[in-house]
């Protein structure tokens, strides 16, 4: 069994092996029945944890576990697992033998005459060389660029980037977004976030405010890709009489290839070096990176690229260059510069292109090829290359070369549609034109020290200085991940959790909310009381609702409501003002009333003895009472609740008690009944207290904190929207009350005159 691959870019590669390690462990029987070997290499963020889980998980189950690192290539692990070569039980203790040792033949030429007749630099389409035979790169510690979309992380990415190789200038200039206003974007610089990005709405606008940017990082969907670098590349320099832009990175993958034919065909009419579409983009160590290249910052210390090399290699693949990042930090001084041309079929520019560029480079002193690109006479500096995909003749139909098509690695790009066109006849071109060609990948990195001492030998090449980093400090949240700070969190949440894949409800699914068909009465049992509440408990609170939901437009909230819609407040504004009036007289009963009749039920207090005593204390009771229903005027809402809890539910000693109160306090005043707030009340403290989802205290506890009086807020929302709604579609103007309707009463004036103080002050004129 293979587990891993290349080296990753952002994934926790610990985290991803969490899974892994949980099926290994559960199949663990049928992996020793079988006798299966399991090979491990990965790369990238927290990969050594990752790997020490895997070899610790080997040890404590014994089962045959092997890992590996980025110093073994994924083809010497396949080789071990095959048999073809041995397995090392704990490679990192191995000592490898000399790389000459193990140098496979080349078929080559003549290294001495390829590596010391160079010539000057040839002037190409993309060779950007002056008229004066000075070099100026496309990359430089100068080079600016501008970002299209809001790529938060990939910004600051390329900033972390910046900051860790000392540039003195942030390498991106300004941020395009059209579908938001001109602002600001804040980001770190160091330890600092103090770096404040400006954001516009237009390209054209930012390259008039920036005319240092000379670079386009394109992050627009394979929809806006092609539009907005064709528009880039029509923006002129009128001073230079010059395309605005030297290059532009294209992101996207999936453009149409008629588009990206229209790209490609402008780009070198221009002479605008467009890298991509479907790339990730480009890096030269220690000057710039465009976007998420060479992933976090942890990648690209290891593979030193925040200082330059002597190495310039050029990949289709995104993730073959992390591979060709870390292999050329292994063998030589470093890379001088990288790019992956994107994977789509029609590239916007070509490994010769970029090959051509690093002929003249003066600062490139060999280059790696990972694809096809030669030109017989015109590339002098010694070029290792290898075309990927040699073992497709074997995975072809029955061995038949005709049938290759079937088989592709990866990209569109990587397809062959005849024998000319597949990795081992490439290859075999590449080594006739005079390139430096290893048997297999596995054999790359070695060739590759190979050709770079001998270089360093014959006095060709004199390595670049090594220098440490600028410390760049961790990310808060990759911190944590990884399990090195810890600090007290601000809220805490016991309801709801949104972080994973599907939002819980009190670790209830949504989906199965929905598939229970729990309704609005079930959502509430497990945000309010964190309990899948039994079937008629739901019914129950969804009742109440609808009974509750209004009761006409006189009452204070409704009215507070419609006043406010008829001053032209908005919807908000006019439902606050609505639920600001409920209180212990208006729909606010509730809890208190559960709290009275409960702790005087709970006392032993017999209905009589609760009214004499609430009456001895001058204390209203709760729930008691009502502005215009009486026993004469039944409210048919206590009525359609009170029959339903009595067939329902297990057992309503507190709903007996409140009616029996009810009895005594009528006899007085018709009007005394027990209103919907009581009933509601005293209700809900007979569900929550004999439906078996709550202890005693549990139940008291909810009506402590006031979740009964969240029926009747929940419930008359509905019904002041609906005021408000009507209110607007009935475009009624501001209200003013009348004035017959309002008794004026003010103090005589003579009795709110200021009383005069005795004698009199006499003073000179």
């Amino acid at each position: 069994m293979l587990i891993g691959g290349g080296i990753a870019n952002f994934t926790n590669v610990a985290a991803t092996f969490r899974g892994i390690i949980r099926a290994i462990t559960d199949y663990q029987d049928a992996l020793r029945a079988h006798a299966v070997k399991i090979y491990v290499r990965r790369g990238g963020p927290n990969y050594q944890e990752g790997l020490h889980a895997m070899q610790e998980l080997g040890q404590s189950l014994h089962l045959p576990i092997f890992v590996f690192g980025p110093e073994t290539h994924m083809t010497a692990v396949v080789a071990m697992a095959l048999g073809i070569t041995e397995t090392h039980a704990n490679p990192a203790t191995i000592t490898a033998p000399s790389l000459f040792d193990r140098l496979p033949h080349v078929s080559t030429g003549n290294f001495a005459d390829l590596a010391c007749s160079r010539s000057g630099p040839k002037k190409s389409r993309m060779s950007s060389v002056k008229d004066d035979g000075i070099y100026s790169g496309l990359f430089n510690k100068q080079t600016r660029a501008i970002v299209w979309g809001v790529q938060l992380k990939a910004i600051q990415s390329m900033l972390d980037f910046d900051y860790a190789c000392c540039r003195t200038v942030p390498s991106v200039a300004a941020i395009v977004y059209p579908f938001a206003g001109d602002c600001t974007q804040k980001f770190y610089w160091g330890s600092k976030d103090n770096l404040f990005i400006p954001q516009y709405q237009s390209l054209a606008n930012a390259l008039n405010e920036h005319i240092d940017a000379r670079f386009l990082i394109n992050f627009a969907s394979f929809r806006a890709a092609y539009d907005i670098t064709m528009e880039a590349m029509s923006i002129r320099d009128e001073t230079e009489k010059r395309p605005r832009l030297d290059g532009i990175a294209i992101i996207a993958e999936g453009i149409p290839e008629r588009f990206a034919r229209r790209i490609m065909f402008a780009a070198k009419q221009m002479n605008v070096v467009v890298i991509g579409p479907a790339t990730v983009g480009a890096i030269k160590p220690g000057c710039f990176k465009v976007g998420n290249t060479a992933g976090m910052i942890d990648n690209i210390i290891a593979s030193k690229l925040h200082r330059p090399g002597s190495v310039a290699y050029v990949s289709r693949s995104g993730g073959m260059s992390n591979e060709l990042n870390n292999i050329i930090s292994r063998n030589t001084d470093g890379v001088a510069e990288g790019v992956a041309i994107g994977g789509d079929q029609f590239p916007g520019s070509t490994f010769l292109d970029h090959i051509l560029r690093y002929e003249a480079d003066p600062g490139v002193s060999m280059m790696v090829l990972l694809g096809e690109a030669i030109e017989n006479g015109r590339i002098r500096k010694p070029l290792v290359a290898w075309c990927i995909g040699t073992c497709a003749e074997m995975l072809a139909g029955k061995g038949d070369a005709n049938s290759l098509g079937e088989v592709q690695f990866g990209h569109a790009g990587a397809c062959a549609r005849s024998q000319a066109e597949t990795a081992v006849a490439k290859n075999v071109r590449l080594s006739k034109a005079g390139a430096f060609v290893p048997n297999s990948f596995n054999d790359l990195g070695c060739l590759i020290r190979k050709v770079y001492e001998d270089l360093v030998k014959s006095g060709i090449l004199t390595p670049k200085p090594d220098f440490p980093p600028q410390t760049v400090p961790m990310d808060y949240s990759w911190a944590k991940e990884l399990g090195l700070i810890r600090k007290p969190a601000a809220f805490t949440s016991t309801i709801s959790d949104d972080r994973g894949s599907e939002l819980l409800y009190a670790g209830m699914p949504v989906s199965r909310v929905l598939s229970d068909n729990l309704g609005i009465g079930g959502v509430i049992s497990l945000l309010w009381f964190k309990k899948r509440l039994p079937d008629y408990a739901i019914a129950y609170i969804e009742r109440c609702l609808i009974i509750t939901a209004d009761h006409g437009p006189a009452v204070s909230g409704a009215h507070n409501t419609i006043v406010a819609a008829r001053a032209d407040k908005d919807l908000v504004s006019s439902l606050v003002s609505g639920l600001l009036t409920i209180g212990n007289r208006f729909g606010g009963a509730i809890d208190a009333a559960a709290r009275q009749f409960s702790e005087a039920f709970d006392a032993g207090q017999s209905p009589s003895e609760f009214v004499a005593s609430s009456r001895a204390a001058g204390r209203l009771i709760m729930g008691i009472g009502h502005r215009i229903k009486s026993v004469n005027n039944p409210d048919t809402r206590v009525t359609l609740l009170a029959k339903f809890a009595r067939a329902n539910f297990p057992a309503t000693p507190l709903i007996d008690y409140a009616f029996q109160v009810e009895k005594l306090t009528t006899a007085k005043r018709p009007t005394l009944i027990l209103n919907v707030d009581g009933l509601i009340g005293v209700s809900m403290v007979d569900l929550l207290r004999n439906c078996g989802c709550f202890t005693h205290e549990e139940a008291d506890e909810h009506i402590r904190i006031g979740a009964l009086n969240g029926l009747f807020v929940l419930a008359r929302s509905i019904g002041f929207i609906g005021h408000y709604l009507d209110q607007k579609r009935l475009r009624q103007g501001l209200y003013r009350h009348p004035w017959d309707d309002i008794t004026y009463q003010l103090p005589n004036l003579d009795d709110i005159d200021f009383p005069s103080t005795s004698g009199t002050n006499e003073g000179t004129t």
